[in-house]
C-alpha cells in the first residue's frame, strides 16, 4: 500500500475439493484465471495466484477513490482426490512465503457450501489445517466464504433464517473467526455490483484487523 492512489489486498482460498474455491477466485477477480469445472476428482492441484486490473469505486481514502487490486492464491482443495495432506500441506505453505512472503496476506478464505450441512471432522480437520499453514493468530486472519448461497435460498433460506437453522458446527466456526463470513451467490457473483459488495465486506474485514498483514516465510523441514 506504498502508493496512496491504489491498495492492493492478498488473499488465499482454501476448502475442499468441489466447494466452488477456484470459481470464487475468479469472481473475486473479475476473471477466468483459474480453472473451474465439474469433476469426480480434484481439480486444482497446485498453487495458482492470480491478480485483478485496477478496480474503481470500491473505497475512499480521506475524500479521495483509491484503485484497488486484487490478488488471489489459488491452492489444491485438502482433502484431495490425488495429493495426501502434507504435499498439499507444503505446496500451500511454500506458494504463501513466495508470493505473499514480502507483503504479508491480508485474508485467508475457507470455502464452504451453504447448501451443505458442515459436520464436525469437516471443520475440525479445516481448522487444523488453517492452523498449520497461519500459526496462532489464524482467527484474525481468516473468514469463511459459503458459496451457493443462491441454492440455500431457492431452497427458501434468506441469510438470516440460514444462520438460524445452521449447524452448532459451523456457527462454532463463525465465532472463531469472529463472524467474519460471506454469503456468494455463484449465479450474481460475476455481476459487477455484486463483486463490489463482496469486496467492500473483505475490506471491511481487514479493515476491522487495522489492515495488519501476515507475514508468512517458508520454513525448511
Amino acid at each position: 500500500m506504498a502508493d496512496s492512489k491504489e491498495m492492493t489486498i492478498n488473499l488465499v482460498i482454501l476448502g475442499r475439493t468441489q466447494t466452488g474455491k477456484s470459481a470464487s477466485g475468479n469472481s473475486l477477480l473479475g476473471s477466468s484465471d483459474f480453472e473451474s469445472h465439474r469433476s469426480p476428482s480434484s481439480v486444482t492441484t497446485c498453487c495458482s495466484l492470480g491478480c485483478s486490473c485496477r478496480i474503481s469505486g470500491i473505497i475512499r481514502r480521506n475524500g479521495c477513490e483509491v484503485a484497488l487490486r486484487v490478488r488471489v492464491l489459488d491452492t489444491p482443495s485438502y482433502p484431495h482426490s490425488t495429493l495426501s495432506k502434507e504435499q498439499v500441506r507444503v505446496t500451500v505453505r511454500s506458494a504463501l512465503a513466495h508470493h505473499f512472503g514480502e507483503e504479508g496476506l491480508h485474508l485467508a478464505l475457507l470455502v464452504l457450501r451453504a447448501d451443505l450441512p458442515l459436520c464436525p471432522d469437516e471443520s475440525d480437520h479445516a481448522i487444523q489445517f488453517i492452523q498449520e499453514l497461519l500459526g496462532p493468530t489464524w482467527k484474525d486472519f481468516t473468514a469463511v466464504l459459503l458459496t451457493h448461497a443462491d441454492k440455500a435460498e431457492e431452497a427458501g433460506f434468506s441469510e438470516e433464517a440460514y444462520l438460524h437453522t445452521a449447524s452448532s458446527t459451523l456457527l462454532s466456526l463463525l465465532s472463531l473467526v469472529k463472524q467474519k463470513y460471506i454469503f456468494l451467490d455463484n449465479q450474481k457473483s460475476i455481476i459487477k455490483e455484486e463483486r463490489a459488495i463482496v469486496l467492500r465486506k473483505l475490506l471491511n474485514f481487514i479493515r476491522q484487523n487495522n489492515y495488519q498483514v501476515l507475514l508468512l516465510k517458508h520454513n525448511k523441514e
